[in-house]
């Protein structure tokens, strides 16, 4: 059973590490479309006429999202998210092991379900009458709501893997495509 849950964990995380390499297609077109408006914006007080629209500035804001929300999965499979790091570094192996695993069943997993709950009633108004951005030339909102149900469902899927590769490590299973913390982390 432990070995099925494992493999499901490299698949999840297949899943996040190709997340990630488009995320940093998403995060070259932000800084290209925010870069593009800012040149517009500026060449356009020289020409006496506005260069830029709505739909390029909610294009910038809507990357700056998916990045933001679409990385936070990958953020836990790197281990690259915000931790209060005062016992953390001084546990073995071990130790770390069931800080993650405890703080994936008993907070990641919990919030993220909560977070889901909580937008979708939101996301299903949206939805349901394909809202659009209210200023003129705007683009369509549902789509960018929809990705908070995408992020949280993403989170609780990292999150189950997280938690299956503590497991598996506690309980002296061998996990293929994960390295437990160790001498190499502390120097972090």
């Amino acid at each position: 059973m432990l070995s099925m849950l494992v493999r499901l964990s490299g698949l999840i995380d297949r899943l996040t590490g190709g997340l990630g390499r488009l995320l940093r297609w998403c995060t070259l077109a932000m800084v290209l479309v925010a870069g593009g408006n800012a040149m517009l914006r500026y060449a356009g007080r020289f020409v006496g006429t506005n260069l830029t629209s709505n739909a390029t500035v909610e294009a910038q804001w809507y990357l700056f999202s998916m990045v933001f929300l679409l990385g936070a999965a990958v953020a836990v499979q790197r281990d690259a998210h915000v931790r209060v790091d005062v016992l953390y570094s001084r546990l073995p192996a071990r130790g770390r092991a069931w800080v993650d695993l405890l703080g994936g069943l008993l907070l990641l997993v919990p919030f993220s379900w909560f977070s889901f709950w909580v937008c979708s009633p939101s996301v299903r108004a949206s939805v349901s009458v394909w809202e659009v951005s209210p200023d003129p030339g705007g683009l369509p909102r549902w789509p960018i709501k929809s990705l908070m149900l995408v992020c949280f469902g993403l989170l609780m899927a990292q999150g189950g893997s997280e938690i299956i590769k503590r497991l598996a490590f506690l309980l002296g299973e061998e996990v293929p495509h994960w390295t437990p913390p160790g001498p190499a982390e502390e120097a972090r």
